[in-house]
């Protein structure tokens, strides 16, 4: 597949920036910012190769919702997440206590080369007190920029690796007893024009795919200020347990139009995951980010046409 060659620039202490035909793609933000947001790196602004930013930042119904993040909303009775805590009977609660955070630590590599653009970091998970409960490795690249197609490809992995002497139990206000708000995990929150926008996934649509397996969820709005639309495809890679046949514990979407866009292939929605002391979380995702309302067949032929 032809397309351009993306470039990086790395405002030291701050971000990095993904450049590509003079749009800047991605911007990964690594500075650490407010307490009660529970902060950890993002990235924002995502923008379509025609210029167009696909994400929110610091939206003022959920502050701590900035652009695409790793995130995790419970964790050991603790909030990765930002913001009020879910507590079961109680609904949501301020509770600064259980805010932690995650750090990052140094970077492995930043260069772009054989029409990839590579982000490599090392970053540790911590709860309020900072004691340190997790490392992650995180690579983040941008490829297969396709001016032809009007889109680029993000591939986001994560590996952590827990580091306490008990397991790490990973679960959601969903599995505290809220309905239907199983987030957690890689989340995606878009900008305000995108409320309502539509939903799509291999064989389904609409909110009947939240809280389902599916191999890929697509999100398409409609920008303010300009005319047109952009759609985001979401999507596990083939290691990802997206259906459980694999035998380790299944991902569903989180998927919201209403209030307000947001995307996560959660790995608790339903139910906890325990990651004992010294195991791994692995998981890999890839983001479509193309100009324009795709439909299925595109999506499918697209996502087909590029590998992992």
């Amino acid at each position: 597949m032809s397309g351009l060659p993306p470039r990086v620039a790395h405002a030291r202490g701050d971000h990095v920036s993904v450049l590509a035909g003079g749009v800047e793609l991605l911007r990964y933000v690594y500075r650490p910012e407010a307490a009660w947001e529970a902060p950890k790196p993002y990235a924002h602004p995502l923008r379509t190769l025609a210029g167009h930013t696909v994400t929110g930042y610091r939206p003022n119904d959920h502050r701590w919702h900035k652009g695409l993040q790793m995130t995790a909303s419970y964790l050991s009775g603790q909030n990765l997440w930002g913001g009020d805590t879910y507590v079961s009977g109680e609904g949501y609660v301020a509770l600064p206590e259980r805010v932690g955070s995650m750090a990052h630590r140094s970077f492995d590599r930043l260069d772009a080369r054989g029409g990839r653009a590579t982000v490599e970091e090392r970053l540790t998970w911590h709860p309020h007190d900072g004691e340190t409960w997790a490392d992650e490795l995180r690579r983040i690249e941008v490829h297969d920029v396709d001016p032809a197609a009007g889109c680029w490809a993000l591939t986001w992995s994560s590996a952590v690796t827990n580091r306490r002497a008990e397991p790490l139990r990973f679960g959601s206000p969903t599995t505290r007893g809220r309905e239907a708000a199983g987030y957690t995990g890689l989340f995606w929150r878009g900008p305000r024009a995108f409320r309502g926008g539509a939903v799509l996934g291999p064989d389904s649509e609409g909110d009947a795919l939240m809280g389902a397996e599916a191999e890929w969820l697509a999100y398409t709005g409609e920008h303010d200020g300009v005319d047109g639309h952009a759609t985001l495809v979401f999507a596990h890679a083939p290691e990802n347990d997206h259906t459980g046949a694999g035998g380790a514990h299944p991902a569903h979407w989180f998927v919201r139009s209403e209030p307000f866009a947001a995307v996560a292939p959660s790995f608790a929605f339903h139910d906890e995951l325990v990651l004992p002391p010294g195991g791994t979380l692995a998981r890999r995702y890839r983001v479509l980010v193309a100009d324009g309302a795709w439909d299925r067949a595109r999506i499918t032929a697209h996502l087909a046409a590029l590998a992992w």
